[in-house]
């Protein structure tokens, strides 16, 4: 590139509280600077390449890649990657989920550039060595054991495979261990020239720094790493590839249309508790009821104590430890399910008890003193969220990777003043619906 030529600078300002700052680099590279008061600071990139754009026989490819950038690039062995952050007191991370993979930082801010260096290094010029691809799988395989011998975690991906059964987006992360023994070098390359592109990156900072200072180191280590080019665009799969059913959600139409498959599935896994789930995909990003089910969510098994299945399931009634309720959203659907373990016996007895608080959301409104009760919970927990300065900072580049905007806390806040008790028991009776919902037992 040789040269730094801004396409598009948009500048947000939330009531002096927080400031985003973006850049589209020449080669599609987006940037995203959050300040920051603190003097640590967060960097790295967000790939737009995850689970769902593996091809068939690539399942588990991305994790693997992920593992592979970490063991040498062509001006360093892997000592050298591990050791870099290290040793001014730094963390060097990384990982993988359905839609992106991410390397970042932690640093005292005056080692930013070290950072930056670093993870263009080993984004752009990783070199997966066979003997070390060798050694990994099995470090890779012991993950996929360690992970199956866990069926509190295992349970979450196998439902994510019924309701997007035929669509990669219900792939398993980690992949199988016949698959990853499989993989050799030239599989890796492959895999990270059709996805690895700067327009599919963001590099994002949070940190307490300049603009102009982030904005000339990123620039330069574009050119340093040889990604001034900008390169064909690869789709992933949608979900329109999926065979769809007349009941599918109004919102998920063509692209974000899945499968239906609601029912009961039992698995023999000689757990010596049960493990159960309840759900169902749901909105996609596009769909503002998505921040309805969000608060519903939040109201049912959030991390609150007092959430409503927790105190169901456990204070009134001591059936199980903990009890949950998830929203994981991607671009284009989401997963809602709910999660608890019991005795095998006392099974029958949680369902019936999660379908009664499901069915007072669905038959009344909140009154208005619980909806003002249950808002005021929410602000407050996504205030002491925002807290939490590397998530915070992962979370962002998350956004701007797949939506190309910033939305901070008043962002939020906003939205949840649009919520109605009315709109929440509507957003209810669509997605609680008894004959939709699709639910996994391990016993």
């Amino acid at each position: 590139m040789g040269r730094q030529v801004y396409l598009r600078e948009k500048e947000k300002m939330r009531g002096g509280k927080e400031t985003a700052r973006m850049h589209e680099f020449e080669n599609g590279l987006r940037l995203i600077h959050v300040a920051s008061p603190t003097n640590v600071a967060y960097c790295g990139i967000s790939i737009d390449a995850g689970t769902r754009d593996e091809e068939g026989g690539e399942e588990g490819m991305a994790h693997f890649c992920e593992h592979m950038m970490f063991k040498g690039t062509e001006k360093r062995k892997a000592w050298h990657i591990i050791n870099r952050m290290e040793a001014v007191g730094g963390d060097l991370n990384a990982y993988t989920n359905k839609e992106e993979t991410v390397v970042y930082a932690a640093f005292m801010k005056e080692h930013f550039e070290r950072a930056a260096e670093l993870i263009f290094d080993i984004v752009f010029h990783s070199t997966f060595p066979q003997h070390e691809m060798d050694k990994e799988c099995e470090v890779i395989v012991d993950e996929i054991e360690s992970y199956n011998d866990t069926p509190a975690d295992l349970i979450f991906d196998r439902f994510e495979d019924l309701i997007y059964k035929g669509n990669s987006l219900g792939h398993d992360i980690l992949g199988t261990a016949e698959n990853v023994r499989k993989f050799r070098r030239e599989d890796a390359l492959r895999f990270t020239k059709r996805l690895y592109q700067p327009n599919k990156m963001v590099f994002f900072v949070f940190g307490d720094m300049t603009f102009e200072q982030v904005t000339r180191v990123v620039g330069k280590n574009i050119v340093k790493a040889g990604a001034s080019e900008s390169q064909e665009d690869f789709g992933r799969q949608e979900l329109s590839e999926v065979a769809t059913s007349s009941d599918c959600l109004d919102s998920m139409e063509d692209s974000e249309s899945v499968e239906s498959l609601p029912g009961i599935y039992t698995e023999e896994r000689g757990t010596h508790q049960a493990h159960v789930m309840v759900g169902r995909a749901a909105y996609g990003a596009k769909d503002d009821r998505r921040i309805a089910l969000y608060f519903l969510n939040n109201i049912l098994g959030g991390p609150g104590m007092n959430s409503r299945l927790n105190v169901a399931l456990r204070e009134h009634s001591g059936l199980v430890y903990m009890a949950e309720s998830t929203l994981t959203n991607y671009t284009d659907t989401s997963t809602w399910a709910i999660y608890f373990g019991c005795d095998a016996e006392d099974v029958e007895k949680c369902l019936r008890i999660v379908r009664r608080e499901l069915d007072k959301l669905m038959n009344s409104p909140l009154t208005e003193r619980q909806f003002k009760a249950a808002l005021k919970q929410i602000k407050g927990q996504i205030g002491v969220a925002c807290d939490n300065f590397e998530n915070y900072a992962l979370d962002t580049a998350k956004s701007f990777l797949h939506y190309n905007k910033f939305e901070g806390m008043e962002d939020t806040f906003a939205h949840l003043k649009e919520l109605t008790p009315q709109l929440l028991q509507e957003v209810a009776q669509e997605i609680f619906d008894e004959a939709k919902l699709t639910t996994l037992i391990f016993k």
